[in-house]
């Protein structure tokens, strides 16, 4: 038994980490990442926003990242959402959001970044490598292994 969590950064992990361990220290906390191993932080990013923007506005996941202290950062993009207009939403969200809550760059790049996950309280990094032209899923898979 554990937690599984979504939409978060490794610094949110150390927020989240001690709730679930607060049951116990053999409570499992399995956290999805997105990943995606490019250096194209243009692209990435254009596809973050969308991702974000779909998900984020979800009322169970706005409410999750207010607790977590977002609301500033993503205040915009809910009103913006909630008036309707969702090409202004996505615009709203801000390039940190997205570098914090998608693990991009080069593949050693995005194995430091998940292992601050780890470090932060993660003990099983379940990995969504997103779907980007150029990428390989298996050999990014091999490429974000531990070493």
């Amino acid at each position: 038994d554990g937690a599984i969590i979504n939409w978060l950064s490794a610094d949110d992990v150390a927020t989240v980490a001690p709730i679930v361990k607060q049951f116990g220290d053999d409570k499992e906390i399995v956290a999805r990442i997105f990943v995606a191993p490019s250096t194209d932080a243009d692209t990435v990013r254009a596809f973050g926003r969308f991702a974000i923007s779909a998900y984020l506005n979800v009322p169970v996941y706005a409410q999750f990242h207010e607790w977590l202290g977002r609301s500033e950062a993503l205040g915009e993009m809910w009103s913006q959402w909630q008036a309707g207009d969702r090409k202004a939403a996505t615009a709203a969200i801000p390039d940190r959001v997205i570098d914090e809550l998608i693990v991009h760059g080069s593949p050693e790049a995005c194995r430091e970044h998940i292992a601050r996950y780890v470090a932060n309280g993660v003990d099983t990094p379940a990995l969504a490598i997103l779907p980007f032209p150029g990428i390989d899923q298996r050999q990014a898979m091999r490429d974000l292994a531990p070493r």
